[in-house]
């Protein structure tokens, strides 16, 4: 059974479409569609979200970043989202928008929007207790950081995170792929970050980086995706009594660093103990990242809410 249902959004509602045999990805379920911009995000409590109104508005911005005049049907989209997840006996789930750039005829539809829902199981706590290692991805740019666009998911280095195994036609063997540092092993680190010209750490190739470094938080303020999550924790931290410097930190600076973590909407606060073979402060998950996630946690137990 697949572990995958892909939609079409119509004006009559949702309407099911075939999943490709052997998807073991998203990208598998886009393979020759034109493809355009994209916004994934997961469910609490089986069919509601965190912030959807910031995830659509996002795919909106998206779209007139690459010059499109398409209106989405915002209502529409929540009502087919809202039956989906709904109706989906998964207990909690990621799903995935997407707007492509032209309809998708080859799966028998003019529509221009489709809905995947992948079955989804929160990472687990020993992540969390444990910390993950990471990499970098060198010569990996985001043409737009603004833009969140299904191409550059397409393209993305094989992580260690199954929600990330995202792999482009040419590089299906990680250790053959040219954005991949020296750094990498048979076992492909948890994520990839991305550095800019001059060698600071920008984001994750599907989540944004935090640092801290004597009790002040660090995460780049330009030339990243506006992550959803991200948007949250820069209000969040500071109620804490936390500074947050929007500021990227370098590569260099690695072994000045307390903490690390990763940010995203399936896997919240994530704590990162070690950059490119580097120990991050003593190699363990440390108080700050643990008083953070509490306090995300929290958030998201008062404020998510269904589509509609």
């Amino acid at each position: 059974m697949s572990s995958f249902k892909l939609f079409a959004v119509e004006d009559s509602g949702p309407r099911a479409l075939p999943v490709p045999p052997g998807a073991t990805q998203f990208a598998d379920l886009y393979r020759g569609l034109p493809l355009g911009v994209y916004d994934a995000l997961r469910t609490f409590g089986h069919n509601r979200f965190l912030y959807l109104d910031r995830h659509l508005a996002r795919t909106t911005r998206s779209m007139a970043l690459l010059g499109w005049d398409y209106r989405l049907d915002e209502a529409r989209l929540r009502r087919a989202l809202h039956a989906v997840v709904t109706g989906c006996a998964w207990p909690e789930m990621r799903a995935r928008i997407d707007i492509l750039a032209a309809p998708a005829e080859t799966l028998g539809t003019t529509s221009r929007e489709l809905i995947a829902l992948q079955q989804f199981t929160p990472p687990p706590p020993s992540l969390y207790k444990e910390g993950v290692m990471v990499d970098f991805a060198a010569g990996l740019r985001r043409e737009n950081p603004l833009a969140k666009t299904a191409e550059f998911a397409a393209n993305r280095p094989v992580t260690g995170s199954h929600e990330l195994r995202v792999t482009s036609d040419d590089s299906n063997d990680v250790l053959n792929s040219s954005l991949v540092t020296q750094h990498s092993s048979l076992a492909p680190p948890y994520e990839y970050l991305l550095l800019d010209d001059g060698g600071r750490i920008l984001e994750g190739t599907g989540t944004n980086f935090w640092a801290v470094r004597d009790g002040v938080v660090y995460t780049a303020g330009t030339g990243v995706l506006e992550g959803i999550t991200r948007e949250i924790l820069l209000w969040l931290i500071p109620s804490l009594g936390i500074e947050v410097r929007l500021e990227a930190v370098a590569a260099a600076e690695i072994a000045t660093l307390d903490e690390a973590a990763l940010s995203g909407s399936s896997r919240a606060f994530l704590p990162v103990v070690g950059i490119a073979g580097q120990p991050v402060g003593d190699g363990r998950p440390g108080p700050v990242s643990g008083r953070i996630l509490a306090a995300y946690e929290a958030f998201v137990a008062a404020n998510a809410r269904t589509a509609v």
